[in-house]
């Protein structure tokens, strides 16, 4: 295969062309990293996120779709973010990703803007765009029923059961500024806007089917990895007990424990009602375990997927997840413990298409702006804006994704939305984008992964919670600064490699970098080795900050935090007393990485093979030294 399907909204028209020569996607592999590539390439990086020169890509790696390899079913965005001006890449499980690889394609690159909603339509290495205007307005269930309504005759009804939807839905078509794009319903390419930038472009969806197969250059030796890969997730706790069993949710009560569960927009690290909001006690009162089956990734022998549902009034509903991710910005994040009130809130921000990271902590910001007397009343159009209203809850997020009322400030991210209303330091932010579920005061290497995080506030740039709190694959002393930079440089070079394979990160709690080298090197055929596997990661991640850097200046002023991390110590809890040394730990980072003042070197960029993007930097005077 390895085709990328360019497709040309300005004429209505897709195009079919080669992958770049081989030597180039050893460099980059696919998924995140050859999205970075292309971006670079073909995008001005000051241009403007939500512009029709933007471009949308959605792009498969070597892995995805490869029988056999365990978590590999996976597909990723990138874009320019409209949240944060950085280059931004979002990450999504789910089924859409292996039909798209056996539909023909490993890239598909959207460009230009359409007069009218459009959707993209491939099957086995054809494909079409056609007339979405039906679809506008509705929801990604609807949209995702709609589509495959509309193809069943055309391909017929048997062959249409397997096709995959990605959509946006009435938040992206909004241009919220954290509308996700949703697949299979329930999966999301969340953080960042990249449903926004399809709105912006009136491109509604992409359905796939195909029935191609990957090709393996190395059967025997694909064979033996495979084996050694399955028989490390058998023997690892997490990913044969806690994960299947408890889901993500399993973290509620650990990180809890902890003192680091951000509660109330970070004023504290401890809720004293995280017991009903766990995993535990979702697989106990709203797990639907019949459907649960159907929830699982393709490919994935772990199944940390949850499907639930909730039967009493007033917030009935059904869907996938909520992942613990979505459990704490919902919950803790609001103060909310009433689970039925979170699971709602999380199946109407799947099927308006918003990203329940960012949608609860904007909440949980615009509830301390009320509490510090920062809303005036009358925005509140009668609402009873308090911590742990359930209802307030759910409506905050039908009003996001409509952009109605106070909606359409919290539908600007919770920087733009403190700042509009006079107090920036009130949004837990780095780069514009809401920080996730760990208070790092309680873990520094974790907070400084946050604060040099290409794409803005993140927790799986670099998982420092795994050694830090798991103790996974060793303990490291969550409250000691010496080390942290090497480490997070390194987890935040493999972290990257392993985007652009594309696979789960969750089986690094059972293998990392030497079997997911083999894996790699046995699909290809290339001689893979630990160390060049770091080596790309490290060329992805400086390729990201150049951009960044080329996009609006980026370096050390923007590796930071919050000031409330940085200066206010924990209240409570395990970790009181705490505050993130940032300044601690980042020289050693920048020297670990070869930078200065956070930019990238000429002699770093071209030991990396980045003398062209070395050249660029330099012409624009953004070189530093």
């Amino acid at each position: 295969m390895g085709r990328v399907l360019r497709v040309d909204l300005w004429k209505e028209k897709v195009y079919i062309e080669p992958l770049p020569p081989e030597n180039i996607l050893r460099m980059w592999l696919g998924g995140r990293g050859l999205g970075v590539y292309y971006m670079l390439k073909e995008v001005n990086p000051r241009v403007d996120p939500l512009s029709p020169e933007n471009k949308a890509i959605v792009a498969t790696g070597p892995i995805t779709g490869v029988a056999g390899i365990p978590a590999s079913g996976r597909w990723c965005s990138v874009t320019k973010s409209p949240l944060t001006n950085t280059i931004h890449d979002a990450q999504s499980g789910g089924k859409f990703g292996p039909e798209l690889k056996v539909a023909g394609f490993d890239l598909v690159i959207i460009e230009g803007k359409a007069e009218k909603p459009v959707y993209l339509w491939i099957h086995d290495g054809k494909a079409e765009l056609r007339d979405a205007r039906h679809l506008w307005g509705k929801d990604t269930h609807a949209t995702t029923d709609g589509i495959i309504e509309e193809m069943t005759p055309v391909i017929g009804r048997d062959d249409a059961k397997h096709i995959k939807v990605a959509c946006i839905g009435p938040a992206g078509e909004r241009l919220v500024k954290f509308a996700n794009i949703i697949n299979d319903k329930s999966r999301a390419a969340g953080r960042g806007g990249h449903g926004a930038v399809w709105g912006s472009k009136n491109f509604k969806a992409i359905a796939v089917r195909g029935h191609m197969k990957p090709p393996i250059a190395k059967e025997e030796v694909f064979k033996e990895t495979v084996i050694k890969s399955m028989d490390l997730i058998k023997k690892s706790p997490v990913t044969s007990e806690g994960l299947p069993k408890y889901g993500t949710a399993v973290l509620v009560n650990i990180i809890n424990a902890h003192g680091i569960f951000p509660t109330r927009n970070f004023q504290t690290g401890v809720f004293t009602e995280a017991e009903k909001i766990s995993g535990e006690t979702i697989a106990r009162e709203i797990m639907d375990w019949e459907k649960y089956r159907e929830e699982i990734c393709w490919g994935c022998p772990i199944g940390c997927a949850r499907y639930t549902r909730i039967n009493k009034p007033p917030f009935t509903g059904e869907g996938g997840g909520p992942e613990y991710e979505t459990v704490w910005a919902l919950g803790a994040q609001t103060g909310t413990s009433d689970l039925a009130a979170v699971s709602k809130a999380n199946y109407l921000c799947n099927e308006l298409g918003l990203d329940t990271i960012t949608m609860g902590h904007v909440i949980g910001t615009f509830l301390e702006l009320v509490e510090k007397g920062k809303i005036p009343p009358e925005k509140l159009r009668g609402l009873k804006a308090e911590w742990g209203n359930g209802e307030v809850l759910v409506e905050l997020v039908w009003r996001t994704a409509y952009r109605s009322g106070i909606g359409d400030d919290l539908a600007e991210g919770a920087l733009r939305l403190a700042t509009k209303y006079g107090a920036p330091e009130l949004a837990m932010v780095v780069r514009g984008q809401e920080l996730p579920a760990y208070d790092p005061r309680g873990v520094q290497g974790h907070g400084l992964a946050y604060a040099t995080s290409n794409r803005g506030g993140c927790h799986l740039r670099a998982y420092l919670i795994s050694p830090e709190v798991l103790g996974i694959p060793v303990k490291a002393d969550r409250f000691e600064t010496k080390g942290k930079g090497r480490l997070v440089k390194e987890m935040q070079d493999a972290f990257a490699t392993i985007d652009s394979m594309i696979v789960c990160k969750f089986v690094t709690f059972a293998y990392y970098v030497d079997v997911l080298a083999e894996q790699v090197s046995a699909v290809t055929g290339w001689n893979i080795t630990p160390e060049e596997f770091y080596k790309i990661g490290e060329r992805i991640y400086n390729a990201e900050r150049a951009f960044n850097v080329l996009s609006f200046g980026d370096g050390e002023e923007y590796d930071t935090l919050p000031k409330r991390l940085l200066e206010e110590p924990m209240p409570e809890g395990p970790a009181k007393g705490h505050v993130v040394r940032l300044k601690e730990m980042l020289p050693e980072y920048y020297e670990a990485r070869g930078w200065i003042k956070g930019r990238p070197t000429r002699a770093k960029l071209e030991e990396l093979g980045l003398n062209w993007l070395a050249d660029r930097l330099e012409e624009e005077g953004l070189l530093p030294g």
